[in-house]
């Protein structure tokens, strides 16, 4: 089994990365897992233009198909605004709708405060389920004050990272790939100019 985590996080150091860190290192403690993290401050991604996600090519494409290929996935953010970051927004708007049809995805945010932690609620579980995967139960959220020294020191994020990463891990052995719900309809990419 692949999980991919994944970093919308422009900023390095990054929270974002230590705690999707955490988790994928829990992954990888399963039999047969692997984990890898695509970290997208290190991708030279294009910005969406509408075309179809199989026309782009460099960064992108691999990006895009890296993100197909996995099995399940942990997705992680800091919260701007109330809101998740533009880098993970661009990514969303690459991948074919079919990109995460029946995937688990964990879901991981860090904030200043707890002032953002409802924006995994509002904001990132809409786009999983648009996207036909599952967003397991308890997504992890962590504030400034659980990190020190460019370490996440709080047990109890720790643990519930840990938890999540298993969750992950466990639904998608157990749960077939083609329970993706109703099938979306087809909705096609056309330019201004196409009639």
């Amino acid at each position: 089994m692949d999980v991919l985590g994944i970093s919308g996080s422009p900023s390095s150091p990054s929270k974002t990365v230590l705690a999707v860190e955490i988790a994928l290192r829990r992954a990888a403690e399963h039999d047969g897992v692997t984990a890898e993290l695509l970290d997208l401050r290190d991708r030279d991604l294009v910005f969406s233009d509408g075309r179809d996600p199989g026309d782009y090519t460099g960064d992108t494409r691999a990006a895009i198909d890296r993100v197909v290929a996995a099995d399940a996935l942990v997705v992680g953010t800091p919260m701007y605004r109330g809101g998740y970051t533009g880098r993970l927004k661009n990514l969303f708007d690459l991948l074919p709708n079919d990109a995460l049809a029946g995937k688990p995805v964990g879901l991981v945010a860090t904030g200043g405060t707890d002032h953002h932690y409802l924006a995994l609620e509002h904001e990132l579980k809409p786009i999983v389920g648009f996207f036909r995967a599952w967003a397991v139960p308890g997504a992890v959220y962590a504030n400034n004050t659980h990190f020190s020294a460019g370490e996440l020191v709080d047990d109890g994020v720790r643990a519930r990272l840990v938890d999540l990463a298993d969750t992950v891990v466990t639904f998608a052995r157990r749960m077939p790939r083609g329970a993706a719900g109703a099938a979306a309809p087809d909705i096609p990419r056309k330019s201004a100019g196409e009639a």
